[in-house]
């Protein structure tokens, strides 16, 4: 990865967040050189404490002693800190950067906070709500890189973007999803645009080697709920 100039950069994660291996893949395209410390959220350090001490949440990039938070404000913050190394994560056209802005709080806004709701809400009702509006959230998002890709692989084009990264940063838990439930959220013959855009972005070489173990992942996923229903039981009681 590309060192030297970029100065001291450090990234403040926990392995299965998706926010956090937005960061990670964001760095992993430019070639960016950094720290990683892995955080624990039961005994959060006093440097997360310190450097995001209105949310005290993961990632947090600390690049020269400056730290900046949320995962998407930190993917703009690369894109300009690190300009001229890599690829430039938003287009350079204004109408153009605005559109890609506006489906990246999209899939935050209506993909992530639907499909928690499938997963996490407290009646069967609000799960199948839940997964009717993130298998809607899809299908538009299914026309949105149509229009953002023209034709190429990727939301941003001929490369991996600010609307991939966004994405792709979900596209593990996507998989653990489909694991568990057995579907296939990204199905080639309903959304095949989608389908062919998970399978490049996850064939990158930038991507690859930062992309955490789905089976790993479904380890971990499945000791959350089993957590939960033991918390849920022990209420009730």
């Amino acid at each position: 990865m590309a060192g030297g100039g970029n100065g001291e950069v450090k990234l403040l994660g926990m392995w299965a967040s998706p926010f956090v291996l937005r960061v990670r893949l964001a760095l992993s395209l430019k070639g960016v050189s950094y720290e990683y410390v892995e955080e624990d959220l039961k005994s959060k350090s006093e440097l997360l404490l310190k450097s995001n001490p209105v949310h005290t949440k993961v990632p947090v990039l600390i690049h020269n002693g400056e730290p900046i938070c949320e995962s998407s404000v930190i993917l703009q913050y690369i894109d300009e800190a690190f300009a001229g190394i890599g690829p430039s994560f938003l287009p350079a056209d204004p109408h153009d950067r605005a559109v890609a802005r506006f489906w990246a709080s999209y899939i935050d806004d209506k993909l992530l906070k639907a499909s928690s709701q499938a997963s996490s809400g407290k009646t069967e009702e609000e799960k199948a709500e839940g997964a009717k509006q993130a298998a809607a959230a899809v299908e538009t998002l299914e026309g949105a890189l149509k229009e953002c890709s023209k034709g190429k692989p990727f939301f941003g084009g001929d490369s991996a973007g600010y609307v991939d990264l966004m994405l792709g940063g979900l596209l593990p838990w996507v998989h653990v999803g489909d694991a568990v439930k057995g579907v296939k959220t990204f199905d080639p013959a309903t959304t095949p645009l989608l389908a062919a855009w998970a399978d490049s972005f996850g064939a990158l070489d930038a991507v690859e080697p930062v992309m955490p173990e789905v089976g790993k992942l479904v380890e971990f996923a499945m000791a959350m709920m089993s957590h939960a229903a033991a918390a849920a039981a022990a209420a009730t009681n």
